[in-house]
């Protein structure tokens, strides 16, 4: 089969959809089909390299207005791609619009990430043809039944929407380097007595980590390790300072993917503190649970209580509530054996629902299932 992805980047940027698409494409490639990336340059220069056995196409990029790279060079590719399937990766207008006028595939099936959030001017503008977008497209991919539900442009195409979550490869989070992680520990003048909280992610507005801050004084002896970088760093930074926390918290900049599962051994209880609906699912928490780590994570109508069970495989409290993070922190952090037993649940439930072999398979069926009905073909 013959396989396009179109999205605004791909790696070496790193993100959770960059992340996704690079995972899903290698897996299918892997597969014996045909995958093609199509995504933009760093640079206003086009290049087709082979990754892993992925072709991948990096436009030139002419310039990013909200989030977005424009560049004609996108839908010059577009036009040129003659798939069986296209699979966009939403949101990402410019892509989608290219697609819509100029794609020749089959058919097109759309992992539908996040609504569009902060970018009001963006999505007012856009709103009127995402519509169209929306209504050609033959199938739309939530990555949870949560934001399936609660998203209202996903309710006004409910008829359409098959949910395919997001996936990990477990295996390099249960065989951490040990050694790797208590010399981590050791770095953060942690005994046994000091429970250690990790944070990974881009550090950006949504990700509320300033609630996680705020609720470390009422953690005393906990360890706060942040893994990431972004531009709510500096701000975040001096609040840990404003809060007298310098001596607790550390902000460990960015690891590179090897190093990774050696954070998440090194630490006790996972946290993710987001605060808006910009976080759609949370893949961090399937890393910390594959690790066996306790989750604590928060309320937001999104896919991050889809993947993090409460009472089960963690706890999850409301969004923006310092409080309510440092109680269900402070619970576990008073209970090894509630630690162990909802990390052990953590790591069965990825193993049982979010391993990428899984996530192939059931992205593959749509595809099948697509291409075996008579439609009419995207751009005819």
């Amino acid at each position: 089969m013959r396989i396009l992805h179109v999205y605004k980047d791909y790696y070496p940027v790193v993100g959770g959809i960059e992340n996704h698409v690079k995972h899903l494409a290698e897996a299918q490639a892997a597969r014996g089909h045909a995958v093609t990336v199509l995504v933009n340059s760093l640079d206003r220069r086009t290049r087709v390299e082979t990754i892993n056995g992925v072709r991948v196409i990096f436009a030139a990029r002419w310039l990013t207005i909200s989030s977005t790279p424009l560049g004609l060079a996108l839908p010059r590719q577009v036009a040129r791609e003659m798939p069986d399937i296209t699979h966009l990766h939403f949101p990402y207008p410019w892509g989608e619009l290219a697609n819509y006028f100029f794609g020749r595939a089959r058919r097109t099936v759309m992992t539908y990430h996040s609504d569009i959030i902060r970018q009001k001017y963006t999505r007012a503008l856009y709103a009127p043809l995402m519509w169209q977008v929306l209504n050609r497209v033959n199938r739309i991919l939530p990555t949870s039944p949560n934001y399936a539900s609660s998203s209202p442009v996903l309710q006004r195409v409910a008829d359409k929407c098959t949910v395919v979550s997001l996936a990990i490869n477990p295996t390099q989070f249960e065989c951490a380097d040990l050694h790797a992680a208590q010399q981590i520990r050791t770095r953060m003048s942690a005994n046994a007595h000091s429970p250690i909280l990790l944070f990974v992610g881009h550090l950006r507005y949504y990700k509320g980590l300033d609630y996680l801050l705020r609720a470390m004084p009422e953690l005393p002896g906990a360890r706060l390790l942040i893994v990431g970088t972004g531009p709510m760093e500096g701000a975040w930074r001096a609040l840990a300072r404003d809060l007298g926390l310098a001596e607790r918290v550390i902000f460990a900049g960015a690891v590179s993917n090897a190093e990774l599962p050696a954070y998440y051994a090194a630490s006790d209880i996972f946290v993710l503190p987001a605060s808006e609906r910009s976080e759609a699912f949370g893949l961090v928490q399937l890393e910390a649970m594959a690790a066996g780590k306790p989750v604590v994570s928060t309320e937001l109508g999104t896919g991050t209580s889809f993947v993090n069970v409460d009472g089960e495989t963690g706890f999850v409290v409301p969004a923006r509530d310092s409080h309510a993070l440092a109680g269900a922190i402070a619970r576990l952090m008073a209970d090894a054996e509630l630690c162990a037993r909802q990390g052990a649940a953590g790591r069965a439930r990825v193993r049982r629902e979010f391993t990428l072999e899984r996530m192939v398979d059931r992205v593959m069926q749509v595809y099948a299932e697509v291409l075996a009905r008579n439609l009419i073909p995207i751009g005819s």
